[in-house]
């Protein structure tokens, strides 16, 4: 791996598709929190929409007049090779993934560019390893997907949890989401997709699985867990097919510290049965339908792309992603929240995770990575000044649970050492 210099680019970040919903809000949020000397640019199909964009973000920071405009189309190939090849870091908000990311994806592994979406498209993820891996690697591009609420929290919560257990042990844990939060026609699009592809989707995991290398001696599995109820979190857990958790056991195939045997499993956590069983069967429905494509479109055109909760409905949205983690005779309770997931906190996070990327001291790494991989405590610090919070909620000595002191302490040294990586204090 020799990672190419792109100090001499242009930019700094560019944010690619910053006219839809969730990239207007991470261009609004760069807007207000990017250094003043973060040299960002917006991109997409339309300058004049990009225009109209900048014009409001002059509103909150009037630096913004003197933002450039690029513009690219994900159908133009030479287009995203001039964006890739002119900046240090490029974001992009635009999917389904699987539909229109991967000449994006190329271009940014060939010009050594680092790379970060909101992909939570399994089938995606796994063509572009399979794809476009090695010549990151070769190049030292970085290309980070799910790089939003897919799946940044249970990802680094995850990350956060082990440094607070035993090394050297194996180690167990259950995430069990919790919100209550609605989403956008970009969103609802990019289910739609994924959901209509069972046997793409399938096949593609197969080809990684037989491609990508296994740790050396260690175990590690993330399966789909059956439905439980759980005393630490009080609700019923709904084993949660996403991305979620392929995600956690990459970052812990690629990182020792989660120890020689590690699973976790990923649920929705309700707290009622009733709810749970009705979750369960309409997701169910939602995936058949998508197979019909009349009513896959008729789906679809519930919400446009670019429609999406008002700022009042979104000041009323909240997240929390609980982690009941056990290892070496120690059990403890951990929790990742935060308020709109789908919107302003993941504009929130992939926008930190770009500017991460840009102006951290991260680990030497190349090729697809996590963002527990890639950016780790660096980017985990970053969120805890945003604002989202990582804690510990109980630990349980025996059969009872008590103040957990001791992990207190832990996540004190652990949030100290993060600030430092990061190098802001």
């Amino acid at each position: 791996m020799r990672r190419q210099d792109t100090t001499g680019r242009a930019h700094d970040l560019v944010l690619y598709g910053a006219t839809g919903f969730a990239g207007a809000l991470t261009a609004e949020y760069l807007a207000e929190h990017a250094p003043k000397d973060c040299r960002w640019a917006l991109a997409g199909r339309k300058i004049a929409k990009l225009e109209q964009l900048r014009d409001r973000l002059v509103k909150i920071d009037p630096a913004c007049a003197e933002l450039p405009l690029l513009r690219a189309d994900s159908s133009d190939a030479d287009s995203l090779r001039a964006l890739a090849s002119g900046t240090r870091v490029l974001m992009t908000t635009v999917g389904p993934y699987v539909l229109h990311g991967e000449p994006l994806v190329a271009a940014c592994a060939a010009a050594g560019t680092d790379y970060v979406d909101l992909s939570g498209e399994s089938e995606f993820i796994d063509r572009m390893y399979l794809r476009h891996h090695a010549t990151a690697r070769a190049t030292g591009a970085r290309l980070v997907h799910a790089g939003g609420f897919d799946s940044v929290p249970h990802d680094l919560g995850v990350l956060f949890t082990v440094g607070l257990l035993p090394e050297g042990v194996p180690v167990r844990i259950d995430g069990f989401v919790r919100s209550n939060a609605t989403f956008s026609g970009g969103t609802l699009a990019s289910v739609l997709t994924a959901a209509s592809r069972p046997v793409a989707m399938a096949r593609a995991a197969r080809e990684r699985q037989r491609a990508a290398p296994q740790p050396a001696g260690r175990t590690v599995r993330a399966p789909l867990g059956p439905p439980l109820k759980s005393r630490e979190t009080r609700t019923w857990g709904v084993p949660l097919p996403t991305v979620d958790a392929q995600i956690v056991a990459r970052s812990a195939a690629a990182l020792e510290r989660y120890g020689p045997d590690f699973r976790y499993r990923h649920y929705a956590g309700v707290q009622r049965l009733p709810i749970a069983v009705g979750g369960a069967l309409g997701a169910g429905a939602l995936c058949a339908l998508a197979q019909v494509p009349p009513a896959r479109r008729w789906l679809s055109g519930r919400l446009e792309p670019g429609d999406g909760p008002d700022p009042e409905r979104r000041a009323r949205s909240w997240f929390k992603v609980r982690f009941v983690a056990s290892a070496g005779g120690r059990r403890l309770v951990t929790e990742v929240a935060g308020g709109d997931p789908g919107y302003d906190e993941t504009a929130k996070m992939l926008a930190e995770s770009a500017l991460s990327l840009a102006f951290d001291d991260l680990p030497e790494t190349a090729g697809q990575v996590t963002t527990a991989v890639a950016m780790g405590d660096a980017l985990t610090a970053r969120l805890q000044e945003a604002g989202i919070t990582f804690r510990v909620v109980q630990e349980y000595c025996g059969s009872l649970a008590r103040p957990p002191q001791a992990a207190a302490s832990a996540f004190r040294h652990s949030a100290s050492a993060a600030r430092v990586v990061s190098g802001r204090r």
